[in-house]
């Protein structure tokens, strides 16, 4: 297994692993699949502050974590950071996840964050079993804020002091 920084090319991997979030349902708040045009931009965002990572097993990209400013432009927020991730589906339960949230933490000292966070649909039991391995913990709950085809859902959002 190994984690490293994404180039441009790998750009239609990240997209690929997201929209079977998307397929899934309640993964996410995006209900359509996401084309690489869309996600051009998203992808340029990321730098050595903002950091995109990917998972690889024996040369295929098989999962990423993203780490997003917290309300950009607030200098009070700015040692806080969200952490999202996704993991292929044939890749789960083989550690991906936590390699990738355990190198976003190890790094988090470069990066002079204080606070990660995510925020999660409460549904997704895996991701919220992952967040607390690794001393996340529950810091908050939004009922009712996710409508995917008339099916509701809440938020969670779990947070980790560093």
């Amino acid at each position: 297994m190994k984690i490293r920084t994404p180039i441009a090319a790998d750009l239609p991997s990240i997209d690929e692993i997201y929209n079977q979030a998307i397929e899934e349902r309640f993964k996410t708040a995006h209900t359509a699949p996401m084309s690489e045009e869309e996600r051009r931009d998203w992808f340029r965002k990321f730098n050595d502050q903002y950091p995109l990572y990917l998972c690889e097993i024996d040369d295929e990209i098989v999962g990423w974590l993203s780490v997003s400013p917290y309300r950009p432009g607030r200098k009070a927020l700015a040692e806080t950071a969200e952490v999202s991730f996704y993991v292929a589906r044939e890749a789960r339960g083989q550690g991906v996840g936590s390699a990738l949230l355990k190198h976003a933490i190890n790094r988090q000292g470069r990066l002079n964050f204080h606070v990660y966070f995510a925020i999660l649909i409460e549904t997704n039991k895996a991701s919220i079993s992952l967040l607390e391995k690794h001393g996340f913990e529950e810091w908050g709950y939004l009922p009712e804020v996710i409508n995917i085809e008339g099916e509701r859902r809440g938020q969670f959002y779990y947070g980790k002091v560093l």
